[in-house]
C-alpha cells in the first residue's frame, strides 16, 4: 500500500534542534591520521507535532552539527497526539534496535533514554513510557523510534479505515 507523504515545510516552524550523539573518525592514512567527526541530530517543533533527523559528516564538530540539522529540516514528519500523550501503544523496529511506546497519564513525564527522549521531547509528547530494546545504538534506535511514530493512528484515522463513524469504535 503506497502512501503520498506530504512534503512539510521547515520554515513556517519553530524548530528546535537537538544533537543526539557526535561520532569522532579517524582514517589512517599514508600521511598520517585524518579526524573527521559525525552528527546525529533531531529537529522538532512540540507545538506542531513535527519532528524529524538527520546525520553530517565533517572535519569540525559545527559544520557536523549544521550538515546533520539541514538533513533533518528534509525528512520531517507530524505524528498524532492525543494531548499530551500518543494514542496508543506500539513497537518500532529497525535493524536490531526495537523501540516500544506506552501511552501514559498526566503527570508522568517522558520516561525515556537518550535518543528516544530527543525525539520525543521534539516531538512535543509530555506523558509517554519507552523502552529500547535489542541495540543501543542511537542511529538505529532513532530510526526504530520514527517507525514507530509513523505508526500511530489517530481515531478519525481508524474510522475511515473501517468504514465506520468514531463514535461506532
Amino acid at each position: 500500500m503506497a502512501t503520498l507523504k506530504k512534503k512539510i515545510d521547515a520554515n513556517k516552524l519553530n524548530l528546535k534542534d537537538q544533537v543526539v550523539a557526535i561520532n569522532r573518525v579517524t582514517k589512517v592514512v599514508k600521511g598520517g591520521k585524518n579526524m573527521s567527526f559525525a552528527a546525529l541530530v533531531v529537529v522538532g517543533d512540540p507545538a506542531e507535532g513535527v519532528v524529524g533527523y538527520g546525520s553530517g559528516k565533517a572535519k569540525e564538530v559545527p559544520q557536523a552539527i549544521r550538515k546533520g540539522i539541514e538533513a533533518a529540516k528534509k525528512n520531517l514528519v507530524r505524528i498524532n497526539l492525543t494531548q499530551t500523550t500518543i494514542p496508543h501503544q506500539v513497537l518500532g523496529r529497525f535493524g536490531s534496535g526495537h523501540v516500544l511506546l506506552k501511552p501514559a497519564p498526566e503527570g508522568t513525564g517522558v520516561i525515556a533514554g537518550g535518543a528516544v527522549r530527543a525525539v520525543m521531547t521534539s516531538a512535543g509528547v509530555q506523558n509517554v513510557l519507552t523502552k529500547s530494546l535489542g541495540t543501543a545504538n542511537p542511529h538505529n534506535v532513532i530510526k526504530a523510534t520514527f517507525d514507530a511514530l509513523t505508526q500511530l493512528r489517530d481515531k478519525q484515522e481508524v474510522a475511515a479505515l473501517r468504514g465506520k463513524a468514531v463514535e461506532e469504535l
